[in-house]
């Protein structure tokens, strides 16, 4: 995969604690309040990077990204691709190009509460023994009304997972293949070895709305059925 541009990388600056991974696909509508829910974490910017790929959008997503950058400031990186490669590579990508030690995914029309990656972080550092930790969410909907509050642990979605990076990478990072289903694909690699614990912690906010992927029920229909020939038993 090419990287067309980046920002400004400062390789004198520590390196950070944690590396928020963000894909985005023609997300100029969502995109900035998912960056502005980031960048205002209790924990300290220097202890964290943002790194966003945007994975070939035809709209305006990189001007909406452009607004974000700030020469005086590495701690948003951008990643642009000429084509769009796909949800699992452009998160592969952005792994790939983390510094830290521990790696969260947050989906570009989605955002999180000011404690997100304080909580998230403080539980991986005094649990030197846990692979990884997943906080509950809110669902809303497309005007950030809350729907409801949901458990991580009962209905389990690809994001508020922070993982210790070297974990991902024993198991190979995502299966670029898995147009959908790229997080139930790598959860099931994940879990036969390592175990995610469950922050009881609404920190993260699912949006529904009518642009998400998962609303193409054929081609979910389609990746389940390869999901249960690689995975069988596995994937129920």
């Amino acid at each position: 995969m090419k990287m067309v541009s980046a920002s400004m990388d400062n390789n004198s600056i520590k390196a950070p604690k944690v590396s928020v991974v963000i894909a985005a696909y023609n997300q100029e509508r969502f995109i900035g309040r998912c960056l502005r829910s980031l960048l205002r974490q209790t924990l300290p910017h220097s202890d964290y990077e943002i790194i966003v790929v945007n994975d070939g959008s035809i709209d305006r997503t990189s001007y909406a990204l452009s607004l974000f950058i700030d020469p005086n400031d590495s701690t948003i990186r951008i990643f642009e691709t000429s084509v769009n490669h796909g949800l699992p590579a452009a998160l592969n990508l952005g792994i790939t190009n983390s510094k830290a030690e521990y790696i969260v995914r947050v989906d570009s029309d989605d955002f999180v509460n000011s404690n997100f990656l304080n909580f998230l972080y403080y539980y991986l550092e005094t649990n030197p023994d846990a692979d990884a930790v997943g906080c509950d969410y809110y669902l809303l909907d497309d005007y950030e009304n809350v729907i409801q509050r949901v458990s991580s642990l009962e209905c389990p979605i690809a994001c508020g997972i922070m993982f210790r990076k070297d974990r991902l990478y024993d198991i190979g990072l995502y299966d670029e293949t898995f147009r959908l289903h790229e997080e139930r694909e790598l959860r099931i690699r994940f879990e036969r070895k390592f175990k995610i614990d469950h922050l009881k912690l609404p920190l993260y906010r699912y949006r529904r709305h009518q642009s998400n992927m998962t609303n193409d029920q054929v081609e979910m229909e389609k990746y389940s059925q390869i999901l249960a020939l690689k995975h069988g038993k596995d994937c129920e």
